[in-house]
């Protein structure tokens, strides 16, 4: 089990590219977590974004972007300035960020599936036959 735990940590650390500094991190039991606290946020809106979609659905890519800009201050600053922000404030700037990445991926699909119908309208294929296969894998 505690090799197991440190391979999920190792794929953690490398999937976010976090630095997993100590003073950044929780704590449980006397035990660091293996990503950082903002990285943690990122991945429990990630993990919670997904029941959301399915329930429902997407806001407009406008609140993505707005969901996106607390961490890129929260960071910018930190990195620029002697502010230090706390844990706490690290989770939930990472929570709406990782809400915000899954949302984009799925207007990322949306527009690739869109594209892809306009491609084969523009080939010559059957633009109802074509809309009703965009719409069965998520087109716009």
């Amino acid at each position: 089990m505690q090799q197991e735990q440190c391979k999920l940590g190792k794929f953690l650390r490398i999937f976010f590219g976090c630095h997993a500094r100590p003073d950044r991190s929780f704590y449980f039991r006397g035990k660091q977590f293996p990503i950082c606290a903002r990285c943690t946020g990122e991945l429990v809106g990630m993990i919670l974004c997904i029941p959301t979609i399915i329930f429902w659905g997407c806001p407009s890519f406008g609140i993505v972007l707005l969901l996106m800009i607390p961490l890129i201050l929260d960071g910018s600053i930190q990195k620029l300035t002697p502010y230090e922000s706390g844990n706490i404030r690290r989770l939930i700037t990472g929570i709406f960020f990782g809400f915000a990445l899954i949302y984009t991926f799925v207007y990322f699909h949306r527009t690739c599936v869109w594209i892809a119908g306009e491609i084969l309208k523009w080939i010559g294929q059957d633009p109802a036959a074509v809309d009703r296969v965009m719409k069965g894998f998520g087109g716009l």
